[in-house]
């Protein structure tokens, strides 16, 4: 099997085995739903498939925005421990899409508050600033999002005009237009045919995209923070998911090891090496903030140690494209152990 093959068996095999511990209580989700009482607090809510990434989100939301949100946190691979999170609303949940979860959040546990805030574990609250600046974006009449995390490698383009897409990472949205309203979903879909920014014809709507050229189309206002503001509130790694469902896979270092330096070194010029060594390497800076934090360490079976991920990254550095960087990694875990 190849180790980009080997990635979708990962996923598929994660959700297959956790579902005997999580499936019970989603189903006693469905059978019984619990919404949030009413409420002038935004609902804040994420969802987890590593539990020491849980422990630093959940310190640094608690200690920038207090108690100013309620946040629900959906417990995907059902190893949370409660205790790690205090004060927030923990429930275990299938890893579905994550659309379907984010849906099931919006127009259930969050059916009585006005504000509705997603935002990915990767994503991580840095200024409590960011309730205000949510607040001053939805008071603008018309307004039904507002994305701290927009995509960048394409936008709308819409009776002539260009429109960033707000993506899904963070964002908050009045619920009154998206929901109850318009009646949304942030289901991904076929027939994206707007303009590329990286050469390669989009074909897809990823979670949220339909339903943001929807709300676009009917004169809605999708607020969007402007990029000189953006990481003051939300700094955050990206495509952590398959390095997390690697170490999820396999049983041993042995294996992770193999798996990064068994391809040729022309693979690196692709994304998925890049993407999974990037991944390990935020990881184990989550792991050193998670023992800070819990004073505790996080035992992963097949994790590799630091020195040797720095061995592979320094050995495999030159061969990845030029617009990929591993620093980006160290930036961002540098302003979150200055944050912690």
């Amino acid at each position: 099997m190849t180790y980009f093959s080997l990635l979708p068996r990962a996923f598929k095999l994660f959700s297959l085995k956790r579902a005997l511990v999580t499936g019970p209580e989603t189903v006693r989700h469905y059978l019984h739903p619990d919404p949030l009482p009413p409420s002038e607090k935004p609902a804040l809510f994420t969802m987890n498939i590593l539990p020491p990434m849980m422990t630093v989100w959940h310190h640094l939301a608690r200690k920038y925005l207090g108690d100013r949100v309620d946040i629900i946190i959906f417990d995907c691979s059902g190893k949370l421990d409660k205790a790690d999170s205090p004060d927030a609303r923990v429930q275990k949940f299938l890893n579905f899409y994550a659309a379907t979860k984010s849906d099931e959040f919006l127009t259930s546990i969050a059916r009585n508050r006005a504000v509705a805030w997603i935002c990915d574990d990767d994503m991580f609250l840095i200024d409590g600033g960011a309730i205000a600046r949510i607040r001053e974006e939805l008071a603008i009449p018309n307004t039904a999002t507002v994305s701290f995390r927009p995509r960048t490698w394409w936008h709308f383009s819409i009776d002539g005009k260009e429109y960033e897409p707000s993506g899904s990472y963070c964002i908050a949205m009045n619920r009154k237009i998206v929901i109850e309203k318009e009646r949304l979903t942030l289901s991904p879909c076929e027939g994206n045919t707007h303009v590329s920014h990286i050469g390669k014809p989009l074909t897809r709507f990823d979670t949220f995209d339909k339903a943001n050229e929807t709300l676009i189309k009917k004169g809605y206002r999708c607020a969007i923070i402007p990029e000189a503001e953006r990481e003051r509130y939300v700094i955050g790694y990206s495509g952590m998911s398959s390095s997390v469902m690697l170490l999820w896979y396999f049983r041993s270092p042995d294996q992770m090891r193999d798996y990064l330096l068994s391809p040729p070194d022309k693979a690196w010029r692709g994304n998925t090496l890049f993407t999974v060594l990037s991944g390990l390497l935020a990881i184990s800076d989550i792991l050193a903030m998670h023992e800070k934090i819990a004073g505790k360490a996080y035992p992963l079976q097949s994790m590799l140690t630091k020195p040797e991920l720095e061995k592979i990254r320094k050995q495999k550095e030159p061969l990845v494209r030029s617009e990929h960087s591993f620093a980006r990694v160290d930036e961002v875990s540098e302003r979150l152990l200055r944050a912690i």
